[in-house]
Order: structure tokens, then C-alpha cells, then sequence
């Protein structure tokens, strides 16, 4: 199915105002943008080819699903948080970075962006969501965090617990740490790899490598640590 004819099949209980058909015509029409309508209970109404084809899904086995149920356990809890906030009327919209399991296919990582529309009465009827993947780390990106031997040992491990969803209590008694210690590493790794949070920190792990796809419990491979 075509992103116009999915646009065309849009069904009538997805309400968009005037405010916001621009914004969807626009990112749903764009190659590579993936794009579903979730309603209130963040069960997707309908999808794009691009989100389809990403996660290895057609559209009977993806509607009436829950979004963040494709996403990566470590960045699940923080998304669903991100998504009540937002049917809860506390924002109108959110930015965030992801990691995705599709169905028999590598996971992917990118840039999720979800907007509240609003009824002519203030509640919230739908909510757009837009994907945009990205590029998969090349074998030169790979060769260099290799060549820069990114992570101590202590790092890794500090790293494959966050991806596993790990609290930083649990870390530290694990790793024979404080609280404090464990943050001190997360921060730090935070910095260097410039991103804002745990779940972006294992968002960029995976797109650059670090973190090895499709692994599970998650792991940083041997050619990374110092």
C-alpha cells in the first residue's frame, strides 16, 4: 500500500485540525519518514509503508498493537511515561530517541516524535507519531570507535546495564559501587557520546555498534573496551 493510499484510507474517527493536516500530509508523504495514528490508549490506528516496512509488519498485525511495545526494553519504560504525559494533557508534544525490535529483522534506532491533536472541546483524541531512523553506522564509523577503544570495562558493564533497564541501585550493588559511582560513570558516558539521557545513550550505542544488535542480554563486544 502506497503512503497515498494509506492516506486516503484514513478512517474517520482520526479528528486532525486544521493546525496539524499541514504538519501530517507533510511528514506522512515523505520517503523515509515512518509515521502511525495512535488513539488514546496508544494503540496504533493506522501506519505508513515506511513504519510497516521498518518493523517488519503489516497492517493486521500492527493495528489495534501499542506503539511502544516494538521498542527496545530499556528505553520502553521511559517512552510510555513520555506518551502518558502527554494523553494526560501535561504537554502537546515530545522529542525522544529510541531503539525499535521489528519482527525478524535488525533493530534500529532514531529520532521518535509524537504531537497530541485535540478535539474543538481540549481532549486529546489522537496522537501522531513520526520515526525517522537512522543511517546505520557505516564500516568506517564502526573502524573508528574500534580504533578509539571508547569504553573501560567498568563502562561496559555500567552500559549493558542501563540497555537492560537496570536501576542504578541494583548497578551498584552488582558492580560492588556506590549510587554515586554508577552515576558518575553514566554522566560521564553521557557527555562523551553528547546525548541528553539514559535511553538516547543506548539509542546512540546501537546506531554506532557499541552495543552489538540483535543480542540479548545486551553487549558491548571486545574490539570497544580498552
Amino acid at each position: 500500500m502506497s503512503n497515498g493510499q494509506v492516506l486516503e484510507a484514513l478512517p474517520s474517527t482520526v479528528d486532525i485540525d486544521d493546525g496539524y493536516e499541514h504538519i501530517f500530509k507533510s511528514f506522512f508523504e515523505r520517503y523515509g519518514m515512518c509515521m502511525a495514528v495512535l488513539d488514546r490508549r496508544l494503540r496504533v490506528q493506522i501506519a505508513n509503508s515506511d513504519l510497516l516496512e521498518q518493523l517488519g509488519a503489516d497492517p493486521a498485525e500492527l493495528n489495534g498493537q501499542q506503539l511502544h511495545d516494538y521498542f527496545h526494553p530499556s528505553v520502553r519504560t521511559h517512552l510510555r511515561g513520555q506518551f502518558r504525559r502527554l494523553v494526560e494533557g501535561y504537554r502537546t508534544r515530545f522529542t525522544d530517541r529510541v531503539v525499535a525490535i521489528p519482527l525478524g529483522k535488525p533493530a534500529f534506532s532514531g529520532e521518535l516524535t509524537s504531537i497530541a491533536v485535540q478535539t474543538d472541546i481540549g481532549q486529546i483524541s489522537n496522537v501522531i507519531t513520526f520515526i525517522r531512523p537512522e543511517r546505520v553506522a557505516t564500516d568506517s564509523q564502526r573502524a573508528i570507535a574500534q580504533n578509539k577503544k571508547l569504553l573501560s570495562k567498568l563502562d561496559a558493564r555500567i552500559l549493558e546495564g542501563v540497555a537492560m533497564g537496570t536501576g542504578t541501585v541494583r548497578l551498584a550493588s552488582d558492580l560492588f559501587l556506590s549510587r554515586q559511582g554508577v552515576e558518575y560513570h553514566v554522566s560521564t558516558m553521557l557527555r562523551r557520546f553528547k546525548v541528553p539521557n539514559r535511553a538516547a545513550l543506548v539509542s546512540k550505542s546501537y546506531s554506532i555498534g557499541i552495543l552489538s544488535v540483535g543480542v540479548w542480554p545486551p553487549h558491548v563486544p571486545a574490539e570497544y573496551i580498552k
